[in-house]
């Protein structure tokens, strides 16, 4: 009797660490569609920046293999991707919407962000706000907040407003 509950314990585990990741190429925005727009689960959309004149608008989607993997780690894969794609071209990514999952990440609902994002040149002055930025260290932060539920969507808005009105 022993063995079989192992045995079954073993395959529950198993079961339950085999799940994987979702993280489809990297498509432009106006010819796909966004994970979320099939999901059960919906997430929280958020407008990072207006897109610059002319500039294609890329998708990058990405979701953790479990609900234990932290948003932040699905996040820095996601801007890693868009980053390198840019970079590829000469260009830096500029992130323009978000939309992410929002917990309880349970049944299925694991931690996801869909970027949408242009690639701009560095020195066109198309990008306003830059990695090294503190500002951008700023709403990156704000964001990580509003992903773990510590602020609510318009605490978030009226705080992004503050930072981005910073001279």
């Amino acid at each position: 009797m022993r063995t079989t509950i192992f045995a079954t314990a073993i395959g529950l585990g198993t079961a339950l660490s085999s799940g994987c990741a979702d993280s489809p190429a990297i498509q432009p925005a106006s010819s796909s569609k966004s994970k979320f727009a099939e999901s059960i689960y919906h997430g929280q959309a958020v407008v990072v920046s207006a897109t610059p004149p002319g500039a294609e608008e890329f998708r990058v989607f990405e979701e953790g293999a479990t609900g234990f993997v932290s948003m932040e780690s699905v996040r820095g894969s996601a801007e890693q991707r868009a980053t390198d794609f840019c970079g590829r071209k000469g260009q830096v990514m500029q992130s323009l919407r978000e939309t992410t999952a929002k917990p309880p990440y349970i049944m299925g609902n694991f931690p996801r962000i869909e970027i949408i994002f242009a690639c701009v040149d560095a020195t066109s002055g198309l990008t306003s706000i830059r990695p090294e930025d503190p500002k951008y260290r700023k709403l990156a932060e704000l964001k990580r907040l509003l992903d773990t539920g510590v602020l609510t969507q318009a605490e978030f808005e009226t705080e992004k407003a503050k930072i981005l009105s910073q001279p």
